[in-house]
């Protein structure tokens, strides 16, 4: 019998992609993409008061690094994110623990956190700006306000799925209450808690830009609104471009931690 080869790339429903060819299939869609902008704008397909070429969102690019300190406004706007994210992070985690675990606290707490989580952030900018002013308070407010409510309910679910068999022996073996947290219910949850943050990060990049259109001097956000008053897209699409590159920066380097710390769990 002839030995069973293996192919890269096979076109079967739920057939996984060899890990390199998963690599040249992204990097294609980007080929595609920025070759059709590409012919639509230098073509003379669309006008450049709407859209501009790759080039000149490259060349306004460069100015903005040049003669804008554009790189003031990446590091205003990373820092929002990650006090924000992180505030958001150490109230949700717990109180998504404790829901999930005692159906006391679940019931007491989900009706509200439910009921929160669908309030948009942007929504709260008017009274964050009575509140708390225009200052850097009123944008991490609009990211924490949009993060929390989120872990909360999706860490709680998560640690409400824990193995009840796993739960009952350790109580059999005389764990405590405590001891069933730490040792039975958080080592099983804890991937699926890590890979949660992961995907709220990518929202609070949403909020932060919400919160920077409104009152704010520096940050990408702020850039972005400034460009759009001079209709110069090409600063616009290079602001969107430079926020979608630092996610996806900060999303492979959050799965990078998780593979690292829950290599059992095949995140």
């Amino acid at each position: 019998m002839k030995p069973t080869q293996h192919k890269i790339f096979e076109f079967r429903p739920l057939q996984p992609v060899h890990p390199r060819f998963k690599w040249v299939l992204g990097l294609l869609f980007f080929i595609v993409f920025i070759a059709s902008w590409a012919i639509f704008t230098l073509g003379g397909f669309v006008s450049p008061t709407f859209l501009a070429s790759p080039l000149t969102m490259l060349e306004e690019g460069y100015l903005l690094f040049t003669e804008y300190n554009f790189i003031h406004d990446i590091g205003m706007t990373v820092m929002r994110v990650l006090v924000g994210f992180l505030l958001a992070c150490l109230i949700a985690v717990p109180l998504g623990i404790a829901m999930g675990a005692f159906k006391f606290i679940e019931a007491f707490l989900e009706p509200f956190v439910s009921f929160c989580r669908y309030l948009p952030a942007s929504a709260f900018i008017p009274l964050l700006i009575l509140w708390a002013g225009v200052d850097e308070a009123q944008k991490i407010l609009v990211i924490f306000i949009g993060s929390v409510f989120q872990i909360i309910l999706m860490v709680s679910v998560t640690v409400s799925n824990a193995r009840k068999d796993l739960v009952e022996a350790a109580y059999t073996l005389g764990a405590s209450n405590k001891g069933i947290i730490h040792r039975v219910i958080l080592p099983g949850a804890a991937p699926e808690i890590a890979e949660i943050l992961r995907l709220v990060l990518g929202w609070a990049w949403t909020y932060v830009i919400v919160a920077e259109l409104i009152g704010a001097s520096s940050g990408i956000g702020h850039m972005i609104t400034n460009s759009q008053s001079l209709l110069n897209t090409g600063q616009i699409i290079f602001g969107i471009i430079t926020i979608g590159i630092i996610g996806l920066i900060s999303d492979f380097a959050f799965k990078a931690v998780n593979r690292r710390l829950f290599a059992w769990s095949n995140l």
